[in-house]
């Protein structure tokens, strides 16, 4: 079956360990929970859309023709993604190790080389053909990924980019933007309460020509923004256990969202609600629709429109278009009781 979502970057498998706190250097510290499971952001995206029925496929870099690459390669089949798992003995398949604390917080160690990369540019495309949505990551370079976006473009394919940091950098934001339908990003200052960034951030991508811009802020929820209007949702208040994985968390329920066809706020807050839900335990196996669903419809929103070249709450907008027409019934009231009392003329009666 031709899969609704195809992932295209590397290919990696992560051990996650969750630990009390993190050791001192040159220390040690008991670990509490070990998961493994596949790395990157496409391939994390890919295996939990298919948990929630989702047909998906992944293109991704080759791996070693070693144990651990043959372990992903059966992890894929056996979860259900699409993926024509290419071996080399050029080099070992890659590791990564992600250490969750109690807060949540995450230190990671990675490997990814250009000769791994450079193995994107002679990967097959034909699996985007038929696909409803193709994902990519900037940091998996952009010589490398915008062969695929190209080629999703041609066949009419929209594409979702996690850009990331990647947008302050102007000039590469606006390279991108003309292959890009969704653009997943963050920000430091966001990340940190500041809206004004926040909206700031959202309204550059959508002027370099993203049709779809969301920002994410961790723990303070997303932005979600379109043409003149955005929705600011809140995450809830969770007890963090591992935030490995929450960002593509939020990523594939948005990229469900889109593919089941509802509108942004919807979307918005299914993301928000997986992720959230997400950190609450180690690895990366998804809660039901079901628990999703029902954690969104209680998430606290904002509606925001675009006016004088910044984004104002809509709240602000009607309450500011009460005060209008309150002024202008009291300006045509004072002018009714300062006006004379001028009889009315009876008519006169038609001479015969």
């Amino acid at each position: 079956m031709t899969p609704s979502y195809v992932g295209f970057g590397m290919l990696t498998p992560v051990t996650i360990m969750t630990v009390e706190r993190f050791p001192r250097h040159n220390t040690g510290a008991m670990v509490k929970e070990i998961k493994e499971f596949v790395f990157d952001d496409a391939a994390i995206i890919a295996c939990c859309l298919r948990q929630w029925g989702v047909e998906t496929g992944m293109i991704g870099t080759a791996l070693g023709n070693d144990m651990r690459g043959h372990r992903l390669a059966l992890e894929l089949k056996q979860r259900g993604v699409q993926c024509d798992v290419r071996f080399t003995n050029a080099y070992e398949t890659p590791l990564e190790v992600d250490i969750s604390d109690r807060r949540g917080a995450r230190t990671y160690f990675w490997q990814r080389t250009a000769q791994m990369l450079d193995t994107l540019d002679t990967a097959d495309l034909s699996m985007i053909e038929g696909a409803r949505l193709l994902y990519v990551d900037w940091y998996d370079g952009e010589e490398h990924i915008t062969r695929a976006m190209k080629e999703a473009n041609r066949l009419g394919v929209p594409v979702f980019l996690n850009i990331e940091h990647g947008h302050k950098d102007i000039q590469l934001l606006k390279r991108y933007a003309k292959y890009t339908t969704i653009c997943q990003a963050v920000t430091d200052a966001a990340q940190l309460g500041q809206n004004r960034a926040l909206m700031g951030t959202a309204r550059k991508l959508l002027n370099a020509g993203i049709e779809i811009a969301v920002v994410t802020m961790a723990k303070e929820g997303c932005l979600v923004a379109r043409g003149d209007q955005a929705i600011r949702v809140f995450a809830p208040k969770v007890r963090a256990v591992d935030a490995c994985g929450a960002g593509a968390t939020f990523s594939s329920g948005f990229a469900y969202g889109f593919l089941q066809g509802w509108d942004l706020e919807h979307s918005a807050r299914f993301a928000t609600a997986a992720a959230s839900l997400k950190v609450t335990r180690a690895g990366l196996d998804m809660f039901p629709l079901e628990e999703i669903e029902a954690l969104a419809a209680k998430l606290r929103v904002e509606y925001l429109a675009f006016r004088d070249n910044q984004f104002v709450k809509i709240g602000k907008i009607l309450a500011l278009q009460q005060k209008n027409l309150e002024r202008k019934t009291r300006h045509l009231a004072r002018k009714i009781a300062e006006a004379p009392l001028i009889p009315k003329k009876k008519p006169q009666e038609k001479k015969k």
